[in-house]
């Protein structure tokens, strides 16, 4: 259920030239007494609150029809005088918990299938601008495998299968079956290179081609590849993309971790850490993610 009309949430934006502190501080009052209004008329009403954030609230209760939550939607606009929209029911829905307290389900991380197909996606790899297409595509296919899930039930069956296509995007790169273009990483400069303390790999990569005589600035976008360590070239783990030549040496162990972190991104409701999935995939050995913290 999505509070269709409800704009107040980019007031405050810290980016949005025409917000306001106090008119942030204000519409979100109104905010969370709209959100708690709305929740305590659905348990009235015997529905069960799932979760809610911001816009949208997910609500269930056992045999309830469409139409219920339809009319349900229809008091609640009465009520608050806000439009709510039904947007439709789940199959299944996974919110993933929060890194600092595992039991707890964060409001922005999450991803499910409707009984219409549609499926969506929030928080994770895929929908984040700085994803590899290798990262992209190998947890595209995975939530795939758990969208063809009917119930909580087969989409717990379904999680070998997600794993099997991690060991199988594991062998491709391993392999070198994987083009390098596919394993470029972009990342946007919040502030001026020079600006920053330490230094991050898009900062590394926007150094080097600054050496080149490029002009990086606040607000690029710069790509990048990350390279095997024993690259003397530039003595860095980390290669602008304009600079990357035929016969390139990428990370493998690199791009391995970040197979494993998006798979265990999805499965971290069953404890799964990128440790676990690669133990799983019998991919690396215990010591060979050391020097990545893990």
């Amino acid at each position: 259920m999505d509070f269709g009309d409800l704009f107040w949430r980019y007031l405050g934006y810290r980016n949005s030239k025409f917000g306001t502190v106090d008119g942030h501080i204000g519409v979100c009052a109104f905010g969370r007494d709209v959100l708690l209004k709305s929740s305590r008329m659905a348990e009235s009403q015997g529905f069960e609150v799932v979760h809610g954030i911001v816009d949208s609230l997910w609500l269930k209760k056992k045999g309830a029809t469409i139409e219920e939550y339809k009319s349900f939607c229809k008091k609640i606009s009465d009520e608050v005088g806000i439009g709510l929209n039904f947007e439709g029911k789940y199959k299944w829905i996974v919110f993933l918990p929060s890194r600092m307290h595992p039991n707890i389900g964060v409001l922005n991380r999450y991803y499910g299938v409707m009984e219409s197909g549609k499926l969506k996606v929030r928080g994770l790899e895929v929908r984040k601008r700085d994803t590899s297409k290798f990262v992209f595509d190998a947890q595209t296919e995975m939530i795939d495998v758990l969208a063809k899930a009917d119930n909580a039930n087969e989409f717990l069956d379904k999680i070998p299968e997600v794993l099997d296509v991690v060991r199988k995007y594991r062998q491709r790169l391993l392999d070198g079956d994987i083009s390098v273009w596919d394993l470029m990483v972009t990342k946007r400069l919040s502030k001026n290179p020079k600006h920053y303390k330490q230094h991050v790999s898009q900062v590394i990569a926007s150094q080097q081609l600054m050496k080149e005589g490029a002009e990086i600035h606040a607000g690029n976008s710069v790509t990048f590849l990350f390279t095997d360590a024993e690259n003397k070239q530039y003595n860095r783990r980390v290669l602008a993309k304009q600079l990357v030549e035929k016969g390139v040496n990428v990370d493998k162990m690199k791009y391995l971790l970040l197979l494993y972190t998006s798979a265990s991104n999805l499965l971290s409701f069953k404890g799964y850490t990128a440790k676990n999935i690669s133990d799983a995939v019998n991919g690396l050995s215990d010591n060979t993610l050391t020097r990545y913290g893990l």
